[in-house]
């Protein structure tokens, strides 16, 4: 069995040697085993033999197949079914030399295989089991389908995304699925840590509710502060009302974000905007101020943005000492020079999808070797080669395998 507590000395990655075996689907588990790749782990990617749904996507939709690409590189692609008998007992002969077992699926689902925690955990005492759901494992909801729309909507994300006269709006982006997929990832390597000392193994669950309620901090305090009459959508502006000006403004050539989070930001910015002398205007001189009377200060503070490109108040910015940011699109945010230099985005060839920008993983650890990024792995590319030392399966069995619809 793999072991996180006697590393190699040459392996100077921090999750060298650790075996996860990656049953997750979508966004939520493949980013956090993204994560556990991109930190030296050997994730064994196990897909039904059709391919799971991100997969499937791709084949309707060419810029679906994206999503699989960034998230499972450095992964290797195994494909078995676990409805069968045959499917069962190999799975289960892989645990015993696994360090993590990652699952996403519906609460049951994997006891209903015969291959969940209660059974796993008999098999290998060191196992790490982690699980990430909608709603939980237990209580009222824990058998709610959840997709990252659906959490949104239930957390409260929704009702407070939007304009004051607008309907509900999601995100754009998958937070939740990303937000408890870090979370996912975290509970995991924290539980492998804890092993270290005590040689016993986890389960871990991560809900994807739980993890987006701490996300409405600023929003709740709008709420308890109207004693609890709901505090409804506020736009750009800031979550809680609190600070001003704190929204999106029009520029010349697009939009730009501004934050005054301090008094010496607005001071900054009057200085920027050559308007020193509303520093004294009683309806500007102090945050409270403003945002009772936040309409005049956004018209305020729009009349000069109006005026300006986006880069030109960004030097502005930078210069006088404000926090803004251009509002960019996804065209130039995958070319930022920043992020590449750092390497938090880099070019790769694709073998499918050409040259294209895939992120690296957020977490620096100073002095690691760095994982090379390696493709995602065709649906059962390493079957031979895992199956093989895994399992001791030779080139005959593995064909008679893939003949009964067991891989």
């Amino acid at each position: 069995m793999a072991e996180i507590d006697h590393r190699r000395a040459s392996d100077n990655k921090p999750l060298a040697n650790v075996v996860v075996l990656d049953l997750t689907q979508v966004y939520q588990g493949p980013y956090a085993t993204f994560l556990m790749a991109k930190a030296g782990a050997e994730v064994i990617k196990i897909e039904p033999v059709g391919g799971e749904p991100t997969r499937l996507r791709a084949k309707v939709s060419g810029g679906a197949s994206i999503p699989m690409a960034m998230l499972n590189v450095n992964k290797k692609g195994l494909t078995l079914n676990l409805k069968t008998e045959k499917g069962k007992a190999m799975f289960l002969d892989m645990v015993k030399k696994a360090d993590v077992v990652v699952e996403n699926f519906s609460p049951g689902v994997m006891d209903r295989l015969g291959v969940g925690w209660s059974v796993l955990r008999e098999i290998n005492p060191r196992l790490i089991y982690g699980t990430g759901t909608g709603f939980g494992i237990s209580g009222p909801d824990k058998d709610n389908l959840a997709m990252d729309v659906t959490i949104q909507a239930s957390s409260g994300i929704m009702s407070v995304t939007g304009t004051p006269d607008g309907p509900p709006l999601r995100s754009g982006a998958s937070l939740v699925d990303f937000l408890s997929g870090t979370h996912l990832y975290a509970g995991i390597v924290t539980a492998l840590f804890e092993r270290c000392h005590t040689n016993r193994g986890r389960l871990v669950e991560v809900s994807m509710q739980e993890t987006a309620y701490p996300s409405l901090a600023s929003n709740l305090g709008l709420l308890y502060r109207q004693q609890g009459k709901p505090s409804g959508r506020v736009g750009n502006r800031h979550g809680g009302l609190a600070l001003a000006p704190y929204t999106v403004y029009e520029a010349s050539d697009g939009h730009l974000a501004i934050v005054c989070a301090t008094e010496h930001h607005w001071q900054n910015i009057l200085k920027a905007m050559d308007r020193e002398d509303l520093a004294d205007d009683p309806r500007l001189s102090t945050n409270k101020a403003r945002v009772e009377n936040i309409d005049f200060t956004d018209e305020i503070v729009e009349e000069w943005t109006r005026r300006n490109t986006r880069e030109v108040l960004f030097g502005l910015s930078k210069k006088f000492g404000f926090p803004a940011a251009p509002v960019r699109t996804l065209d130039e945010v995958v070319s930022d020079p920043h992020m590449h230099e750092r390497g938090a985005l880099e070019w790769f060839d694709e073998p499918l999808l050409g040259r294209i920008v895939l992120p690296t993983s957020p977490i620096r650890i100073h002095g690691a070797d760095k994982v090379d990024t390696v493709a995602s792995p065709q649906l059962g590319e390493h079957n031979s080669e895992i199956y093989k030392r895994l399992l001791n399966l030779d080139e005959n069995q593995l064909a008679e395998l893939k003949k009964e619809g067991v891989i």
